[in-house]
């Protein structure tokens, strides 16, 4: 009896319906959004127009309130949040999502997608892989994947030149605390060290870490360049954010209200995913004129010999079921 109390609380303050001058309860519904992106990020400003979206769309009857920077708790607490129904919806990584899920972490499998076409396919919460995968997470956690937007691909930061795998022999690079991030940042070459994101820009200042990967949107965003000399683009991982709702609460939506979100989500995704693009076409020189070092293939980059140290190094660690992910993923159109 004091667990079912206590989830049905959660979930209460997960929705927070609001009153009206002790009223009976007005027609709004109130669902908070946690994420770890910053606001001004591609994937914090995706968050922020899935809420307009919604208030809109709905006729105000819903409405997101939106809470970035990890201020509701680290990515994995967040996780667990929409599970438990303490937040309602939440943004994330395949790869950080696998915490709840296992099976869901092979979406952020390194040098796995063609393009971002194929990535965006692959991961659209209707394809053949994607709805078996949500099926099985509504089951296990109580959690439902609502959409996908793109998140960018992944590229590593130091402050030094790096050009192949043995150049970062000993160095101590952040990694999402998440198996398949592990095992790709282990398979650059390095020392892959969990750390919270939160805590990043700190650890790249102190030295407690020695570099980081992620999408140039969000290095700059971030100004990791206030703490890193160089970037190496690697390209490692192509990368879809999920965007997840807790199921208790969708299911006491209104049929009309999760139609209603339902075009959001695909108005939200396609925002997310543009912002995306351009971000990354116009963030590179941002970089540059931020006194970054940009290291590609035309300064002696070696990314196929990234590519095969990383992709052996996830099916040595993660075992044969990568392996046969990447051949069902190379199938598809």
């Amino acid at each position: 009896m004091k667990k079912l109390g206590l989830i049905a609380l959660l979930v209460f303050l997960a929705v927070g319906f609001v009153f009206a001058g002790g009223q009976a309860p007005a027609e709004t519904m109130t669902l908070r959004y946690a994420h770890m992106n910053a606001p001004n990020s591609a994937a914090g400003m995706q968050a922020a127009k899935f809420a307009e979206l919604v208030a809109e769309k709905t006729g105000g009857s819903i409405n997101i309130e939106v809470y970035p920077s990890s201020q509701l708790g680290s990515i994995q607490e967040q996780g667990e949040m929409v599970a438990s129904g303490a937040v309602a919806v939440h943004h994330t990584t395949f790869g950080a999502l696998g915490s709840l899920y296992p099976d869901l972490a092979k979406l952020d499998a390194p040098y796995a997608y063609r393009s971002v076409e194929h990535l965006m396919h692959v991961t659209d919460v209707n394809s053949e892989i994607m709805k078996p995968l949500n099926e099985g997470l509504i089951a296990a956690h109580d959690v439902r994947i609502l959409y996908t937007f793109y998140f960018g691909s992944r590229n590593l930061t130091t402050n030094s030149e790096v050009l192949k795998p043995a150049d970062l022999e000993g160095m101590r690079i952040r990694a999402i605390p998440a198996p398949v991030y592990m095992a790709t940042v282990t398979g650059l070459g390095a020392i892959a060290t969990p750390i919270d994101w939160a805590e990043v820009p700190t650890a790249l200042a102190t030295g407690n870490a020695q570099g980081q990967e992620n999408p140039i949107g969000i290095i700059y965003a971030n100004k990791l360049y206030d703490v890193q000399s160089h970037i190496a683009l690697t390209n490692h991982i192509m990368g879809a954010e999920v965007v997840v709702v807790n199921e208790t609460v969708w299911q006491s939506l209104t049929n009309q209200q999760r139609s209603q979100i339902t075009e959001a989500a695909a108005e939200a995704s396609a925002y997310g995913t543009a912002l995306t693009l351009e971000s990354e076409q116009t963030g590179l020189q941002k970089l540059r004129d931020a006194g970054m070092i940009v290291i590609g293939p035309e300064e002696g980059l070696q990314v196929d010999a990234f590519r095969t140290s990383v992709q052996a190094s996830v099916k040595a660690e993660l075992g044969p079921d990568y392996a046969d992910f990447y051949d069902m993923v190379d199938k598809i159109e």
